[in-house]
């Protein structure tokens, strides 16, 4: 999983807080732009040195900046240094099922699209790409300009999944927590991660208006 820079770091907390309640081991990149969104967002800090303190406290806080709404086990993390251009997920040979870019900026993007590999998230997503595994990119931003668009156009083309970070309104959300988790459930299953993140569409008007 890669974090990149865009704007929205409360879905990549929500993606891997779920892959990690499912059961999956998760390779972790977070970009250097992505640190600093983190900070501007929530005041918190990622260093490499420190990552998984940085991390529990991080995952730990809801969609509100309210600090331990959520219970983690970082067991199944590995963290990797955006710099490191020699780590595992820079080789097709490295066992993995996929990649989830969540968020994924519009310089993100580009650099995936064209190939650019200027670090372990853009290389790591070509090797996803060129060993035909599952990509997914939840891009976070508007409006989307004609340059970008192009790239996504040939993210699709080269098999990727782009998932646009736009909540729905159906599940009957309640709280930014509701909305966060409902755009985290749909990449979870554009590669079949099971979760229980927001109410399905059952075909009946209504639903997401009820009280429980």
């Amino acid at each position: 999983m890669g974090v990149s820079g865009a704007s929205g770091t409360p879905y990549a907390a929500a993606v891997l807080r779920a892959l990690l309640e499912a059961g999956e081991s998760v390779d972790l990149v977070v970009s250097r732009a992505s640190r600093l969104t983190l900070l501007d967002e929530t005041g918190l800090s990622f260093r490499d040195a420190h990552w998984r303190d940085d991390l529990r406290e991080w995952l730990s806080r809801g969609a509100d900046g309210k600090p331990d709404a959520f219970v983690v086990n970082l067991d199944g993390v590995r963290h990797w240094s955006a710099g490191d251009l020699a780590a595992g997920p820079s080789s097709g040979s490295y066992p993995a099922k996929g990649m989830l870019i969540v968020p994924a900026s519009t310089a993100c993007v580009a650099g995936v699209a064209l190939g650019l590999s200027k670090d372990l998230l853009q290389r790591a997503a070509s090797v996803t790409l060129k060993e035909g595994r599952p990509l997914v990119v939840a891009v976070r931003e508007a409006p989307l300009g004609g340059q970008t668009l192009r790239h996504l156009v040939s993210l699709d083309d080269a098999g990727a999944t782009v998932v646009p970070a736009s909540p729905a309104f159906y599940a009957g959300a309640t709280h930014i927590q509701d909305l966060v988790d409902f755009v985290a459930g749909r990449v979870l299953d554009a590669v079949g991660v099971p979760h229980t993140l927001y109410r399905r569409w059952a075909g009946e008007l209504g639903g997401g208006s009820r009280t429980t």
